[in-house]
């Protein structure tokens, strides 16, 4: 038998003990919300529960098995019969026993995203799609609104308007693919993933008596991680727990970031409206970060509006009070970090305990750029390192071409990216080019007006397209205005058609435009420095064990997970929060919680750096993220130019400097001429304003 009051903290002990009927658990970052979850199973199953009248729904298959794992370690027996797993494992389970209800054979395929991708291209041809005017968006992008539409219990045309408005005017043919591409799977007899839970949601509403034997076998239901649930998902728990109301949901509206996938924060701030005889308990002990920390974390969050007040508490022992670094530049900021972590396993750490965290994607280039040259290896989560990301090498191709008309592999990317040219097509164009430019070293206007001359049929219109980006992208002295001009004239076009993450990767594009900056008028060195980078980084990876690197993480790819120390970057408003998200209802909060989120991974040491310059060509004074000036001044070590010492024991210590206001800067006059100015004047002209 198992000793719940000595295993679990008094909170902890509740949950298990009188989750009875529709209950509501609050779990805060670092409170044990695993351990609650699996000794409340345990509990049941002490009780005399049956194992298959218990429901366990997580969101990976990962957290599913770590359960199981533990409950069997708990009970020393296996948990045969237990229904656990992920919504649309649980789902296709169903699914194998009462598909003939829905028109399906017991034995659909399930189609993966590749198959759901090929499935829809074929749609698209058979649709006879205009190819006059903007692009239709690419097979994997229509799959992404199809998706979404779906999960989000809304129409298609409502989420072209609300989230791909740049594709309204295609809204009916777009809505022809996605009713070609739902026939064409239950010709096949096969589902996607959405197709899982609508396919069980329709079951369950069409069915009542397949909805009251369900709901009479899963007497007890338990969600994992209820804030990231949708509209469909909430629904179907709900259904199936329609007979007994022995319904419980764990989660933290804190941590609810993922609504751009379709989760719905109304799902656990609703709760308790939906089921009035709810109870709800929170956990609000922390066992992962030092009490500073949480202070921290607790004030931030506390601005929220929309939410469920509650207060982390720290069973860690006090520690350092977390960093604002404020650097002059990103380069500076990137040196800050990189300097620190050479401290840190200098001390003895372990890279694996390090981590630096951003808000997007593009934030991360600069210090990945440093990186790369000090030979520091690196786990890069969230994506493709920077120069290794598709669209960042699609564009450089145009610069490759411009610098080198007899580069083939540039020419054949950029070519590759025009509709009506294929392989056979751009290899004939590419030994055209050849014989026009002859020993000539660089790509002239003159010889793209020649080469037009010798191409023909369907690849004339792409080839104008490529032709005209790179003359406009001639005509600009300045390398980063190269860049510039070619996402502008067609590349961005391209981008919003084929990516269903487009604004994401366009602002990859912009950061790519200022780090040119630095190389005007070498773009030899440029390319040079770009190409290199990667081997850099490959070779510092070359040899190096995964437990031997530090890691790089978007912070939506950090959730549920924790290091000794944690640099969050990029803290300027525009960037974190950012300017996108602003704009959109709950927007600011979301971007709250995602703060939250990377503040409460730190264990022990946490710092939050920013620069006050940005690295275009005006040099514009970068104003620090609100989050940094909601906080409490006295909960933080605010740190101007900064240097660090190694203690013993490899722990980082500030040594603080007091900024220098009087060091002198370049902005931009109102006639667009460079002036110097002191920090301190330009401060107090905008603080005047």
């Amino acid at each position: 038998m198992i000793d719940f009051k000595s295993e679990l903290n008094a909170e902890q002990l509740q949950v298990v003990e009188n989750a009875y009927g529709p209950t509501l658990v609050l779990a805060g970052a670092g409170s044990g919300k695993t351990r609650t979850i699996t000794y409340r199973v345990a509990y049941l199953l002490q009780k005399g529960v049956q194992p298959s009248n218990i429901l366990l729904v997580t969101f990976t298959n990962k957290a599913a098995r770590e359960m199981i794992l533990r409950l069997e370690h708990l009970l020393g027996s296996t948990s045969g019969g237990l229904w656990a797993g992920t919504f649309h494992s649980i789902a296709n389970r169903l699914l194998r026993l009462y598909a003939p209800l829905l028109g399906f054979h017991s034995n659909f395929t399930i189609l993966d995203s590749d198959d759901s991708t090929s499935l829809i291209k074929v749609c698209i041809k058979e649709a006879h799609i205009s190819t006059q005017g903007r692009r239709f968006p690419s097979p994997r992008v229509v799959q992404a609104m199809v998706s979404l539409s779906r999960n989000a219990f809304l129409a298609l045309p409502q989420i072209i308007e609300d989230r791909y408005v740049s594709f309204t005017e295609r809204t009916l043919e777009l809505v022809d693919v996605a009713e070609r591409y739902a026939a064409k799977k239950r010709e096949s007899h096969a589902m996607d993933f959405d197709d899982l839970l609508v396919h069980l949601h329709t079951l369950l509403v069409n069915e009542p008596r397949v909805e009251e034997r369900l709901s009479e076998q899963f007497r007890y239901i338990l969600v994992d991680e209820y804030q990231d649930t949708n509209a469909l998902q909430a629904n179907i728990v709900n259904r199936l727990a329609s007979k007994h109301r022995n319904i419980l949901v764990v989660g933290d509206d804190a941590q609810s970031i993922y609504s751009f996938r379709g989760a719905d924060i109304q799902n656990i701030l609703g709760f308790e409206s939906l089921f009035t005889s709810c109870k709800t308990f929170r956990l609000t002990t922390n066992y992962r970060s030092t009490p500073e920390i949480l202070q921290l974390a607790n004030a931030s969050i506390a601005r929220n509006v929309s939410q469920y007040k509650k207060s982390l508490t720290a069973v860690r022992d006090s520690g350092e009070a977390p960093g604002v670094v404020m650097a002059r530049s990103a380069r500076e900021e990137a040196a800050f970090i990189l300097q620190q972590v050479d401290c840190l396993l200098s001390g003895g750490m372990s890279p694996r305990e390090v981590v630096v965290l951003f808000r997007a994607t593009y934030q991360s280039q600069t210090l990945e750029f440093e990186l790369m040259k000090a030979g520091v290896a690196y786990e890069y989560r969230g994506g493709m390192r920077f120069f290794e990301r598709a669209h960042v090498k699609d564009v450089l191709a145009y610069v490759r071409a411009i610098e080198n008309p007899k580069d083939t592999a540039a020419w054949l990317r950029l070519l590759g990216l025009q509709q009506g040219i294929g392989l056979v097509s751009a290899q004939k164009i590419v030994t055209a080019l050849h014989a026009i430019v002859g020993d000539e070293p660089h790509l002239t206007s003159a010889h793209l007006v020649a080469l037009g001359k010798q191409v023909s049929g369907r690849s004339c219109a792409g080839f104008e397209v490529a032709a005209e980006t790179l003359k406009v992208a001639l005509a600009e002295p300045m390398l980063s205005e190269q860049i510039s001009r070619i996402i502008k004239v067609s590349y961005l076009e391209y981008l919003e058609s084929e990516y269903p993450n487009a604004s994401d990767r366009l602002e990859d594009l912009h950061q790519l435009e200022q780090f040119a900056i630095s190389y005007e008028g070498n773009r030899q060195l440029f390319l040079e420095e770009v190409t290199l980078g990667d081997e850099f980084a490959n070779g510092a990876n070359v040899g190096v064990r995964p437990e031997d690197r530090i890691v790089l993480s978007t912070i939506h790819q950090a959730k549920g997970l924790e290091w000794d120390t944690v640099f969050v970057m990029g803290l300027c408003d525009g960037q974190f929060p950012n300017h996108r998200a602003m704009s959109e209802e709950d927007g600011l909060e979301e971007e709250r919680r995602l703060f939250y989120v990377a503040v409460t991974r730190a264990k022990r040491s946490l710092y939050l750096t920013y620069s006050t310059t940005g690295s275009g060509r005006s040099m514009e004074m970068m104003v620090p993220s609100m989050f940094l000036e909601e906080v409490p001044k006295d909960l933080v070590n605010e740190v101007g130019r900064t240097h660090m010492r190694a203690l013993s024991h490899g722990t980082p210590s500030f040594m603080n400097e007091a900024p220098d206001f009087n060091e002198p800067m370049i902005v931009l006059n109102s006639d667009g001429e460079r002036q110097s100015v002191t920090s301190h004047s330009f401060l107090k002209d905008i603080t005047d304003l």
